[in-house]
């Protein structure tokens, strides 16, 4: 994401003065932003870590960082879940999972809730209300086939105009079956627009009226995750889907925000990555940006 100025100082405004003291920046500043997850070798989620302890690369080479912060900010997201036929035993399960997902977010977040299989359907507005959210998933219809990289497009279509963070949670056991969409587009679009993708693939057996059939999340999936800086979680298990929902909604309510200044605004593909200097702890946040000036405008202050 690339703040102008006012919205750098409109987030500071809204999670709070950091402890350091902001920097000064001319008018028209941009800040690259990362939104990063950090955990420790038992993968729990490492919450108290001060700027010092982080380092940011833009193309390899090391960046002042000029905004941090580590309280939740609110997000906008979009729940898409495979209903395919696949999931067709599974469904009440994978409704309640995605429940606990809903019932974590916070008071200032906002949600829609969809499904996907040989059609995309999304709930009608973004709401922060969880029991409407709730009762929405409920209604949710199932199909057959499986157009994976159309939904995670419909979900990128919802996410345009929307202020702050924006994020799709998306949930599938099967490879894309039907889409016009591919994976390369939809990572090329999330790059382009700041949209964090989260990825739950199961891993199932279902009988498809001739024998029993066992199918794996589409591969494209993980890359998708990995790009953008969300999580990919791959389960074995029914039983699992709950906690990895839950999962999901206390990473995203745990995140860093750090933010730089490009040195270049030459609309390439910048190659990003974030290092930590206590041992032992991996940071996970999107990997790229389109260092483009026409992708947002300046106003001068």
């Amino acid at each position: 994401m690339l703040f102008r100025l006012g919205l750098f100082a409109a987030l500071v405004a809204a999670v709070g003065v950091a402890a350091q003291q902001p920097p000064t920046f001319r008018s028209g500043t941009q800040i690259v932003s990362l939104f990063v997850t950090v955990t420790d070798a038992q993968r729990r989620l490492t919450p108290d870590l001060v700027q010092d302890d982080f380092e940011v690369r833009d193309n390899d080479k090391p960046q002042p960082i000029v905004l941090f912060e580590n309280k939740a900010l609110p997000i906008s997201v979009v729940v898409m879940l495979d209903t395919s036929g696949s999931m067709t035993g599974s469904l009440s399960l994978l409704r309640d999972a995605a429940e606990q997902f809903i019932i974590r977010l916070f008071p200032d977040d906002r949600a829609k809730v969809g499904a996907f299989n040989d059609k995309i359907e999304v709930s009608g507005r973004f709401s922060g209300d969880r029991d409407d959210l709730i009762a929405e998933m409920r209604e949710l219809d199932f199909g057959n086939g499986t157009r994976l990289f159309d939904a995670l497009g419909v979900s990128l279509d919802e996410l345009k105009g929307i202020e702050g963070r924006r994020v799709i949670l998306v949930f599938t056991d099967g490879e894309d079956t039907a889409s016009r969409t591919g994976s390369g587009s939809i990572i090329e679009r999330a790059r382009t627009e700041d949209v964090m993708v989260y990825a739950i693939g199961l891993q199932s057996a279902f009988f498809n009226g001739a024998r029993t059939v066992r199918s794996r999340p589409d591969g494209g999936l993980r890359k998708i995750a990995e790009e953008t800086g969300g999580g990919y979680f791959e389960l074995t298990k029914t039983a699992d889907l709950a906690p990895t929902f839950t999962r999901v909604a206390q990473e995203l309510h745990s995140q860093y925000v750090i933010g730089f200044a490009p040195a270049q605004l030459d609309g390439r593909v910048h190659k990003l990555s974030v290092r930590l200097r206590q041992p032992g702890l991996t940071a996970r946040a999107r990997r790229t940006y389109q260092a483009a000036p026409d992708m947002f405008s300046i106003s001068e202050r």
